[in-house]
């Protein structure tokens, strides 16, 4: 866990990462390049931790893109880093736990953040919603079949928390509605969000049964 007021490297993406979830990355601008250089640098791998929160859809970053970026987003460790000739990299990272950015420096080589804990709160939560949860996404992924990949393979976690996360990463839902599933409170309250969305979805994909709808409102992403 970081400390209440730590300092990261941050990389603003146009996307939602998630806790417990991998996740492949691009990156070839300047300087996101050279905070990969400095992560790598750190003789502990389990040291080679960033920050990462979404850019708003509809803003560019530039200059002024601490005004454009949501405020909670993920720690990520570094795990894998590929380098390409173009001197971009290829990379791995896992997220970690939730933080909030309180304020961003841009001026130095690579952005860096003020960032304090988000912790995720232990309740107890119903079987009933982790049952609901699970058939509805199970049936999510069964009318998706023909028209793209399952966006899962393998047996769901039983853990009531990872289990919310998993789903959450999984939905491809659109950005801002899956900023509201890393911002709910705890896992009861997003698998709850998760299964009224997906429950969402299958009704307009069975209004427009050869596309889901989720693909009309996602906007292309850009890594960086």
């Amino acid at each position: 866990m970081p400390d209440a007021s730590a300092t990261l490297p941050m990389f603003p993406l146009n996307a939602v990462l998630f806790p417990g979830v991998s996740v492949p990355l691009r990156v070839f601008e300047d300087r996101y390049t050279a905070m990969v250089d400095h992560l790598l640098q750190i003789p502990d791998p389990a040291d080679r931790v960033f920050g990462t929160v979404a850019i708003r859809e509809g803003y560019e970053v530039g200059d002024h893109g601490a005004q454009s970026l949501y405020r909670v987003g993920v720690r990520v460790q570094l795990v894998e880093a590929e380098p390409d000739p173009d001197g971009g990299f290829d990379v791995m990272v896992v997220g970690l736990d939730r933080i909030r950015l309180d304020r961003l420096d841009a001026t130095g080589p690579f952005p860096v953040g003020e960032v304090s804990e988000r912790p995720e709160p232990q309740v107890a939560v119903p079987v009933e919603l982790l049952d609901r949860a699970r058939a509805t996404f199970t049936a999510f992924r069964a009318a998706l079949v023909g028209l793209r990949s399952d966006p899962y393979s393998g047996t769901l976690p039983r853990d009531p928390e990872y289990l919310s996360w998993t789903l959450a990463a999984c939905a491809p839902l659109p950005l801002h509605e899956r900023q509201t599933l890393l911002e709910a409170e705890d896992a009861g309250e997003r698998l709850a969000l998760v299964n009224e969305m997906l429950r969402e979805e299958l009704r307009a994909m069975n209004v427009v049964p050869s596309l889901p709808a989720t693909e009309v409102a996602r906007t292309r992403w850009s890594p960086n």
